[in-house]
């Protein structure tokens, strides 16, 4: 989900019919707030730095939503925890688990979305899955029903990348043709419309969308294979970065410039270039843009800061988590559940170096937690 999320990090000009999420042998950590057992520690309690959940060094891919969490490991099996309203843990009831637990028996699970209310996956086959509240179509599955065990979305094998966004999903199949479905109340589809959908429609005819960001905030975020990055839905905090406040329900370019590598969006938006520039625009309430103030938002991009090795990001309600080149974790915004990871409640208004650990590979953000391989 996107408050929030990068959906793979593959570096613009990668052929999309080759890239798939990225995939990382390690352990699993999480942080932040714990009410409802979405940090996977077995119990409910908040922590402020990470800790590891299990023992386990087989974690391959991980999806954070608002109060739930999905996890796949390199074995194919697929784990859900935390909040089970409306089955979105797909485990086949409604309740809540503060431990990871295996969603059936099966294998060949990919790569995971988890959003406010329900979740997406995807198998090695292309088959695109769905289960969780079904309100406004965002399962795909025809309907407004909500299933707690996941339901395949019809037929296709050509599914490749996927985001969640609050009742909204994106997805991109292997043609690089973009897809969504769920509800646009503020254009947050891209179908050009505010209709609301139980069933994948195509955005527009191309075939050069590499990867994608669904906010829970009403907008929708994504990059073509040609570096350009693409905005549309919701636009009352300068989020879509087009300079007005002025919503879209049709993909609008942010800027000329074709150097762009990495997407996270929600009510902020941030993004990182190749040359290894981090970038944010939107709402800044909590400090975070980055920019060491807050309070005063933007509506276009303003780089973060002058470092030039970011590589990937993630942002949760009012705060980012990013890593670096060098394998080093980075946090800001809003921290009053210690979702920054830092061992603190005090929000930062810059970024701040979460221990001193060079290995980190992936990471997630949900709401008010995060987790991290």
């Amino acid at each position: 989900m996107s408050f929030r999320y990068t959906s793979g990090i593959n570096k613009p000009g990668f052929n999309p019919l080759g890239a798939q999420t990225t995939t990382t042998i390690a352990t699993l950590f999480s942080w932040g707030q714990n009410a409802t057992g979405q940090l996977g520690l077995s119990n409910t309690v908040d922590y402020s730095s990470p800790k590891q959940i299990g023992t386990l060094t087989n974690w391959s891919n991980i999806s954070s939503g608002s109060y739930h969490a999905l996890a796949v490991k390199t074995d194919g099996t697929l784990w859900s925890w935390g909040q089970g309203s409306n089955g979105r843990l797909g485990l086949g009831n409604t309740t809540y688990y503060s431990s990871p637990k295996q969603i059936g028996a099966l294998t060949g699970w990919l790569t995971v979305a988890a959003g406010a209310y329900h979740s997406l996956a995807i198998k090695t086959d292309g088959t695109l899955w769905s289960w969780g509240r079904g309100a406004n179509g965002v399962l795909a599955l025809g309907n407004t029903t909500s299933y707690s065990s996941p339901k395949q979305v019809g037929a296709l094998t050509t599914w490749l990348k996927i985001s969640c966004g609050f009742y909204q999903s994106l997805a991109i199949k292997t043609d690089g043709t973009l897809w969504s479905w769920g509800r646009s109340t503020q254009g947050q589809l891209g179908l050009g419309n505010t209709t609301s959908y139980s069933s994948p429609k195509q955005v527009g005819a191309l075939t050069t969308w590499l990867n994608i960001s669904a906010s829970s905030y009403g907008n929708s975020m994504a990059i073509k294979t040609d570096g350009t990055i693409w905005t549309w839905g919701y636009n009352g905090y300068g989020e879509l970065g087009d300079g007005t406040t002025v919503s879209k329900s049709s993909p609008i370019q942010v800027g000329s410039l074709t150097t762009w590598y990495a997407i996270a969006t929600g009510n902020t938006s941030y993004a990182t270039k190749t040359d290894g520039t981090m970038w944010s625009w939107g709402a800044n309430g909590a400090g975070q843009l980055g920019n060491g103030s807050a309070g005063t938002g933007t509506s276009s991009p303003n780089q973060v800061g002058a470092l030039t090795n970011w590589l990937k990001l993630t942002s949760g309600y009012e705060f980012v988590s990013a890593i670096k080149t060098d394998g080093t974790l980075w946090s800001w915004g809003y921290n009053s559940l210690g979702q920054l990871g830092d061992g603190t409640v005090t929000q930062r208004n810059s970024p701040v170096q979460i221990g001193s650990l060079t290995t980190w590979g992936t990471i997630s953000a949900g709401r008010q937690f995060t987790l991290a391989l």
